[in-house]
């Protein structure tokens, strides 16, 4: 006992000293435990030391967060594949998240200030936030000495535009104390950072590839495999789970030729194989590169390429945001990280022995009432409205107050049901069957497929939103605290969601040891594909049953 308080005393004390050497990262710390006294623990990475948060009487759990995976992609490496992080001297502190991706604001981006949540992110709502030295990684897992964990490595979702590690709705801690399992989130570059095609060819198939993101991703797959045991975790055990644009990329990797044998189980949660041609990303650069030149007075895209390798990562941002060209083409099938026919990839085999548990929420497209004019208020009020409301409190407004009256009511002919349900299929529920038919046709006797029907949240959200795009991410992760989602958790109902969220964590827990979702406390047997099980609740208790993809 004496000698470990030795060493954790002189571990704190070369991390205050390692300040000098090498620095820390500059977000907000994570929340404490219920103690409010986290101390402190030592891992050594293939990088170097690194200091994080003992927990243990908090969340029972260790956390390292902001760990940089690959050199920061600015200057002479924005728009080239990632460079593995120099090895640093002296132990790094990890007690505090790394920076979000520069982005252009929207719902689900980080705060003005920082990598975090609040109110002021209505203020950068399309404004630019974050920072383009931003790829950092961060590792949960349980406070205890159990080895050869299963390794869970989330890919947050955004459109693949926006997003960060750091969104509450992604705190690791209670999935990793839950699932016993280690649990890392990742920052990767995104938008126009993340998938633009240089205007040239420069020989090297990566870097011509335009996707940037992707090989952010492998790249932070690497550091998996390299430092797994470092964290308690099996490398030959590594579940990649990514919802949204998050799962988009999970599906790509399947399929993509680097990223073979760095993860061995994969959980797509509302995405499919999705990808742009290697045509289409060329002319998304020729027009960011033209409206670069048009502002400078000059002619062309050739002349406008120049100018964008110059300009500050804001400036990039708002430049996309005056011309329209924020929501950048990716994934990139260009032949070098992607194959050009993926589908043709997944059906040939290259992800015949992974286990796929996929899934879709039954309201997907209710988040995406802007598509279709369906929102009454701008997005700031509509913010501000949803992050103010008390889900204890009676409500004082209606779904009038949220949806233009062509979508009212919200059950009837034409209605915002009807019309929600017309996106669900568009934008999901092809890409989820198509995806899932191929991996399964190649062999794979292990695709699972779940739908999240949970929408028992107080009035008016119940019929706004209900089982909308990404509602499952707070069952999965377990964080019911202040989120984008926070107006749907009330006291009322969380008999029922937490008894829910605690099943859909089982299974998990359950999927990324053995390959299987299947436990018996679900209460039913989970089928193969095209079959699925329907996950929902009411205020009192979890309901579980097994349905057909539709």
């Amino acid at each position: 006992m004496r000698r470990r308080r030795l060493v954790v005393a002189l571990a704190t004390a070369l991390a205050l000293a390692a300040g000098l050497a090498a620095p820390a990262a500059t977000a907000t710390p994570a929340p404490a435990g219920r103690s409010g006294h986290p101390g402190t623990v030592l891992r050594h990475t293939s990088l170097g030391p690194v200091l994080g948060i003992d927990d243990r009487r908090g969340s029972g759990t260790h956390s390292w967060l902001g760990i940089p995976y690959a050199e920061p992609p600015v200057g002479d490496l924005r728009w080239k594949p990632p460079v593995t992080h120099h090895r640093w001297h002296g132990v790094r502190p990890a007690r505090a998240y790394g920076e979000g991706c520069a982005q252009p604001g929207r719902f689900f981006s980080p705060s003005p200030d920082g990598p975090h949540y609040d109110l002021e992110v209505r203020d950068g709502l399309r404004q630019p936030v974050g920072q383009e030295d931003c790829l950092t990684l961060n590792v949960f897992r349980p406070a205890t000495a159990r080895r050869n964990l299963p390794v869970v490595v989330f890919v947050h979702g955004g459109s693949n535009v926006v997003g960060y590690s750091a969104d509450p709705m992604y705190d690791g801690r209670t999935l990793a104390h839950e699932a016993d399992a280690v649990v890392v989130t990742v920052n990767y570059r995104l938008g126009l950072f993340g998938w633009l095609a240089p205007g040239r060819t420069t020989g090297d198939p990566e870097t011509d590839s335009g996707n940037y993101g992707t090989l952010d991703q492998i790249e932070a797959l690497r550091f998996v495999q390299a430092n797994a045991r470092a964290f308690g975790g099996d490398p030959g055990n590594v579940t990649l789970m990514g919802e949204s644009a998050g799962a988009v990329n999970v599906w790509a990797l399947l399929v993509a030729e680097q990223a073979r044998g760095l993860f061995h189980k994969a959980v797509p949660m509302s995405g499919g194989l999705s990808t742009t041609t290697a045509d289409a990303a060329r002319a998304y650069a020729d027009q960011l590169a033209d409206a670069a030149a048009q502002e400078a007075g000059l002619d062309g895209p050739a002349a406008g390429a120049a100018l964008l390798r110059q300009m500050s990562a804001d400036d990039l941002v708002r430049l996309a945001l005056r011309h329209g060209l924020d929501g950048t083409p990716a994934v990139i099938a260009d032949g070098a990280v992607l194959p050009r026919d993926p589908y043709a990839v997944l059906a040939a085999g290259a992800a015949r022995d992974v286990p796929v548990l996929a899934g879709n929420t039954l309201e997907e497209g209710k988040l995406f009432g802007g598509l279709v004019g369906a929102h009454r208020p701008g997005d700031r009020d509509r913010f501000t409205m949803q992050y103010e409301f008390d889900p204890d409190r009676p409500s004082p407004w209606t779904a009038r107050d949220f949806l233009v009256d062509a979508y009212l009511p919200v059950d009837g002919p034409g209605g915002w049901d009807e019309a929600s349900d017309a996106l669900t299929d568009l934008v999901f529920t092809g890409i989820a069957r198509d995806s899932m038919n191929a991996v399964q046709s190649s062999g794979n006797d292990r695709v699972w497929y779940y739908q999240f029907a949970w929408d028992n949240q107080p009035p008016p959200f119940d019929d706004v939103y209900g089982a909308v795009h990404a509602m499952d991410l707070p069952f999965v992760f377990g964080t019911f605290g202040r989120t984008v989602f926070s107006y749907a958790f009330s006291r009322q109902n969380a008999p029922g969601r937490l008894e829910l969220s605690g099943l859909m964590i089982g299974s998990l827990r359950q999927f990324v040891r053995t390959g299987s979702p299947q436990t018996h406390r679900i209460g039913v047997r989970w089928p193969q594909w095209p079959a699925s099980v329907v996950l929902d609740a009411d205020d009192r208790r979890a309901r579980v049953s097994v349905g057909s993809f539709s």
